[in-house]
């Protein structure tokens, strides 16, 4: 099996492509077949097959000419380098419908994410647990991160506050924010941020439907 790195630059653009391999080949592997080529990956996910081919090249995993990849193997390279397999402890700050949700949501440990708290300022569900998770007040952010050794931060938290929050768990030490806020939050050089902007997806999804109805 090949061997990668998973500290690995990739462009952003293929690291976005490989989760989509990865549920693919996951899907074949359960369904008993052994091999697949990068001409079937390619159909199946709308994907030129030679960007397929160069996506697999950074992590050193080059397919059988006529047969293709073995599904086995690329499964369990793709998983090792994208890290789902390794438990990433995280706490949310804003914990109203969608912070609920993502709390409630089982199917983010199976990708890694291992969701341990969450945090309000609403007195009436501190204290409380969702979905077994406890909620803690804003002012228990750093003590519950050393507590917990949570390295990721996601905030769903109201606009107007975003920026402030971002400032608190940078200070309470996180490493990594995930956003789900609509603003884009500033921190220092070497904090990870990932923006997941819902409404810019409506924004864009409403868009394609007015032009596509004319």
């Amino acid at each position: 099996m090949p061997q990668t790195d998973s500290r690995i630059q990739l462009p952003e653009p293929t690291l976005r492509r490989l989760p989509w391999y990865l549920s693919y080949v996951s899907m074949l592997r359960s369904s008993g077949v052994e091999y697949v080529s990068s001409t079937l990956i390619a159909r199946e996910l709308d994907v030129d097959a030679s960007q397929i081919a160069k996506d697999l090249s950074f992590l050193n995993i080059k397919g059988k000419t006529r047969i293709g990849y073995d599904v086995a193997s690329l499964e369990q390279v793709l998983e090792d380098f994208l890290g789902f397999k390794k438990g990433h402890n995280a706490v949310i700050a804003g914990v109203g419908s969608l912070g609920s949700a993502l709390m409630a949501d089982s199917g983010l440990q199976r990708y890694g994410l291992n969701i341990v708290a969450g945090f309000d300022v609403n007195k009436q569900i501190i204290g409380q647990k969702i979905a077994n998770v406890p909620v803690f007040d804003m002012s228990q952010l750093a003590d519950v991160r050393r507590e917990y050794a949570a390295e990721i931060g996601i905030l769903t938290v109201p606009v107007e506050v975003a920026q402030e929050v971002c400032d608190m768990m940078v200070g309470a030490g996180f490493k990594a924010l995930w956003n789900f806020t609509p603003i884009r939050i500033r921190t220092a050089g070497d904090i990870v941020v990932s923006n997941t902007s819902i409404y810019a997806h409506l924004a864009l999804m409403y868009n394609r439907l007015t032009h596509h109805g004319q």
